[in-house]
Formats: structure tokens, sequence, C-alpha cells
């Protein structure tokens, strides 16, 4: 019985560093744009449908038009917001590669593994 017990602890783990290994490759290919030189701004943002896209524009704006050359990514994470931030947030991360968005947790881990 103990025998069974420990086989399935260790099946568990398995499956759970399995799991958080795929997490990772997932990620590698969604994150691979980011930079690890320049400045990066962070936004974070809730409930801002309004006033979301008109930022955005300014500073996708004066990255463009050579204002803003030291600025390599402009990361926005959404901190659960119940309106439709997220959707704008994705339709301009689709648009500008300057863009990503990130969950807060991501975002963090994400800044911790720049060199």
């Amino acid at each position: 019985m103990l025998d069974f017990i420990l086989n399935c602890i260790l099946w568990t783990l398995a499956l759970y560093g399995l799991l958080d290994i795929l997490k990772i490759i997932r990620n590698s290919f969604i994150n691979k744009r980011i930079e690890s030189n320049g400045i990066f701004v962070i936004v974070a943002v809730k409930n801002q449908e309004y006033q979301i896209e008109g930022f955005l524009r300014s500073v996708i704006f004066r990255i463009l038009y050579g204002k803003e050359e030291y600025l390599k990514n402009i990361i926005v994470t959404d901190l659960n917001s119940i309106d439709n931030t997220k959707e704008i947030l994705e339709k301009f991360s689709n648009d500008y590669e300057e863009i990503k968005i990130f969950d807060w947790e991501d975002c963090k881990k994400k800044l911790d593994n720049l060199e």
C-alpha cells in the first residue's frame, strides 16, 4: 500500500513538472519578442476601456515617429478588468509589435528573467 501511495505522489509530481515545462515553452513562444535592452513602459490597467486606447495611441505615435527611440516595449498588464479593456489591449497587441500583454504574475516572472 505504501508503494502505491509513493507511486501516486511520484506520478503527480511528474505531471506537475510536465505541465510547468509546457507552460514555459508556451510562454517562450508568446514572449519571444521582448528585448532585454532599452526602457520598458509597464502599464497596469483595470476597467479603462475609455482611456486606454488614446493612451496607447499616443505612446505608439511617439515610438513610431522617433520621439522615443529608447523605448523598446510597452508591457500592459490587465488587473482583471470587467469591461472591454482586455479586448482593446489584445487588438493593440496584434496591431503593434511594441505592445505586449501579460497577466501580472507573468509580467513579474518575465522581467525577473531579463538579463
